[in-house]
């Protein structure tokens, strides 16, 4: 079965309606929760489907599947048999939205799809949900290209994965072009080749834009770099031992020495990517450890009996959930978007394992098996996995004690209730005014928090070129008014506990005014400024009320503050690369309405520069080729207003 990722697509296709409590306003918080659900059991059917409990405002607070809804979602009406954690859920409900489905797995991986579009806060969160990458053996081209792959795979080719990380798919691409020397350039770059590029002199390319390879030997290269992802490596290595042999024999000494070095990177990445892999095929390894309230979850990847990396994760919202529905959740929110393989290793039983079975078996098309392997190899790979989900928390709870005393001197230092649950950085970016934009980075008690970055484009017309006051002045009004019309009450968790802005008295002045003029009194904010001659190390903190300190240069609060200041700063001269080299590329033509890249294209081609598009007749325009009669009557238009 093929799933959208687009949660909204269930409502057009399954029936969906939605249920509000409006008549127990004066009831206590649990108890109007409660009669909000008892009202929606009396609606429900006896059949599968996915339920979503919302609160007043409609943010969805969980995500729940059953195989039959008014028996799983009465059993939230008794109060007495709920954990302290659902209480508070049910306390907070105000409506609920049913969507029904044909059967219990299509509603577990509807259920998957919505957890990760809406992330509640009261389902369990595969914390670190990026996309896997991927290697792509790209198949659109007569010389197939390889290279690494994240997101959607539109892209015509052979996908091979997932990786656990983008270091193991370098790895393995690295390995690839020494072994099989297949190209990594792009199309374009390809076909306006005159000459073989560096990697063809350092023997990682064998440059066929300029035919130093036919098209039938660079195809039997393709074949060989497939048979060695998909785990056939033995078979590639015979034919280039043969083949080596065959040169040697024929005096050609050089080609000989090619094979051979070929040779040994092969078996150099053998060696190193088969460790307790052997005859393992496609499997992924998941093992669980949990301590001091909190959980990780090791996983291998493990492709064509190669070791494809490891990744260690740590689902989020796991209080008072049992271990096996940890588990379970991290399945399937896991497998929403890596296709599983036939295999999968685990350490203990999940949860409704044979509906958790079905529902991955719909994913990938063909029969997913779990198994918990006692002996052999594959038990080896588990402990291995076990070992380091172990490690992995053994390190977490470290980090967290660390952070956790960080957290505490920051509250001291800077006169917080508590340590900060929210620290955001701002700092602005821009070359003499040009292309300015402002950053805003967000780090909380277990690290970055990367999904909450923004960036901010300068565009007020009162914000002057380069004036960085006038921008952090932008930055602050519209970060700031936005939260307070989305989120008045700071329910959300979206507003700071301290921010700390990269400059000195000036930017402490302008966002003092910002927060005067939208009535913000309680929010700690501060300034961040480099010592004399920009020295780290001797940074100078402004207060709003005039006051300056500095710390020791070995502090490790200033140590972390400094961590702080480089990543807001990492992200903003990031931020501000790509909108310069995004305008470098663009052109004039680009803001005539109704003008698209096939028709501008017809129209620099044609006049060859957008200024003699500009200065064209009428007559001139209709004459171009691709270029209609109301097309050019349009480009005249634009820059000939007064007709």
């Amino acid at each position: 079965m093929s799933v959208s990722n687009n949660p909204d697509r269930f409502h057009e296709e399954k029936s969906a309606y939605l249920v509000r409590g409006e008549d127990q306003q004066d009831l206590p918080d649990l108890e109007r929760g409660a009669e909000v659900i008892r009202a929606v059991v009396k609606t429900l059917p006896l059949r599968a489907g996915v339920y979503r409990m919302l609160n007043a405002r409609g943010d969805v607070l969980y995500v729940g599947k059953a195989k039959q809804l008014k028996r799983r979602v009465a059993n939230y009406t008794q109060i007495g048999r709920l954990t302290q954690r659902i209480q508070r859920m049910v306390a907070q409900t105000r409506a609920m939205e049913i969507v029904t489905t044909v059967s219990e797995a299509e509603a577990l991986l509807m259920e998957a799809q919505l957890i990760k579009h809406y992330r509640p806060p009261y389902n369990v969160l595969l914390r670190d949900d990026k996309s896997f990458p991927f290697i792509l053996l790209r198949t659109d081209h007569i010389f197939a290209r390889v290279q690494k792959h994240r997101g959607a795979r539109r892209a015509k080719g052979r996908y091979y994965g997932p990786f656990a990380s983008g270091g193991a798919v370098s790895q393995t691409l690295n390995a690839l072009q020494k072994i099989f020397l297949l190209r990594s350039c792009t199309d374009s770059y390809f076909a306006n080749r005159s000459r073989p590029c560096l990697l063809y002199q350092i023997r990682r390319c064998s440059a066929p834009c300029v035919g130093r390879i036919d098209q039938a030997d660079y195809a039997a290269l393709v074949r060989d770099a497939q048979d060695f992802l998909e785990g056939r490596s033995t078979a590639v290595q015979k034919r280039l031992g043969d083949a080596m042999m065959q040169a040697a024999e024929d005096l050609d000494f050089e080609l000989a020495a090619v094979l051979r070095d070929r040779l040994k990177s092969l078996s150099f990445v053998q060696g190193s990517q088969t460790t307790h892999a052997e005859g393992l095929g496609d499997a992924d390894v998941f093992a669980l450890a949990a301590r001091g309230g909190q959980l990780c979850i090791a996983g291998f990847f493990i492709r064509g009996g190669q070791n494809w990396g490891h990744r260690n994760f740590f689902p989020a919202h796991i209080a008072d959930v049992p271990e096996d529905e940890v588990m379970a959740s991290f399945l399937t929110q896991f497998y929403e978007g890596v296709p599983p393989p036939k295999l999968i290793l685990l350490d203990r039983q999940p949860a409704e394992a044979e509906l958790l079975t079905d529902a991955l078996t719909e994913i990938a098309g063909r029969k997913v098996e779990f198994l918990i392997p006692q002996r052999g190899s594959r038990k080896h790979l588990l402990d291995q996995a076990i070992r380091n989900a172990s490690e992995g928390l053994d390190r977490r709870l470290a980090e967290s004690s660390s952070q956790a005393k960080l957290g505490r001197e920051l509250a001291e230092l800077f006169d917080l209730d508590g340590p900060p649950q929210r620290i955001e950085i701002y700092d602005n970016s821009h070359i003499q005014g040009s292309h300015a934009l402002g950053a805003m980075v967000v780090a909380g008690p277990e690290g970055w928090m990367k999904g909450a970055y923004r960036k901010f484009n300068i565009k007020r017309a009162e914000t002057q070129p380069g004036d960085d006051f006038a921008m952090m002045r932008e930055v602050f009004t519209r970060r700031f008014a936005r939260a307070m019309e989305e989120d008045p009450d700071r329910e959300k968790g979206e507003w700071p506990d301290l921010v700390l802005i990269d400059g000195g008295k000036g930017q402490v002045s302008a966002v003092s005014e910002v927060f005067a003029e939208l009535g913000i009194d309680d929010i700690c904010y501060v300034g961040v400024a480099k010592g004399p001659d920009r020295n780290a190390g001797r940074e100078t903190f402004y207060h709003p009320d005039g006051r300056e300190f500095t710390l020791p240069p070995n502090n490790a609060v200033l140590f972390y503050i400094q961590r702080l200041r480089d990543e807001a700063h990492r992200f903003a001269i990031g931020a501000h690369r790509q909108k310069r080299s995004k305008a470098i590329g663009s052109s004039p033509l680009d803001e005539v309405p109704g003008i698209g890249p096939a028709r501008k294209k017809a129209l620099l081609m044609h006049f060859g520069t957008a200024r003699a598009v500009k200065n064209a007749t009428l007559a001139d325009l209709q004459r171009a080729p691709g270029v209609s009669a109301g097309v050019a009557q349009t480009v005249y238009d634009f820059y000939h207003p007064e007709g």
